[in-house]
């Protein structure tokens, strides 16, 4: 596990956008947290390394947004299913297609339905009195996460 330690919102989008730059197709990101901890500023710091132009927002509501990059990317939302089964109805499956980039916010209500390779990011807030700082707990699932995960480390030196 690696963890980072983020000092704004601001900071984090731009660590997520430098992973962002690097994901290849096929990558899937599990993101989990409490509300509020900042999983929808982590996606659109993905987005913006994806290069995607229009607005990321959460697709709480919606369950999914789809966004055009330099890759199609994914941005699913589990925060208001109550069940596995309605992933079916989703056609989950579907999107895991190793062409895009895939990233679930809330990922941790439903694990066993994603793919094993993938990189799980849970964001905490950091217990040190400064309600802006965020700690980013990275879990590589699989060798390529992990080389993912090591050259995500060397462009995020802050």
């Amino acid at each position: 596990m690696f963890i980072w330690k983020s000092a704004s919102s601001a900071q984090t989008r731009e660590i997520a956008r430098r992973l962002g730059e690097i994901v290849s197709a096929g990558t899937v990101l599990a993101l989990d947290g409490e509300l509020g901890a900042g999983k929808t500023v982590f996606a659109q710091g993905v987005a913006l390394g994806l290069g995607v132009e229009e607005q990321v927002t959460s697709p709480s509501f919606v369950l999914m947004h789809i966004y055009q990059g330099r890759l199609l990317f994914y941005h699913f939302d589990f925060y208001r299913l109550d069940e596995e089964a309605e992933l079916d109805s989703l056609g989950l499956e579907e999107y895991f297609d190793g062409e895009s980039v895939v990233l679930v916010e809330w990922a941790g209500k439903f694990s066993d339905a994603l793919p094993p390779t993938r990189l799980e990011i849970t964001i905490v807030l950091d217990e040190t009195g400064d309600e802006d700082a965020r700690l980013l707990c990275v879990n590589p699932r699989g060798d390529l996460m992990s080389v993912i995960l090591e050259e995500w480390s060397r462009r995020c030196c802050f």
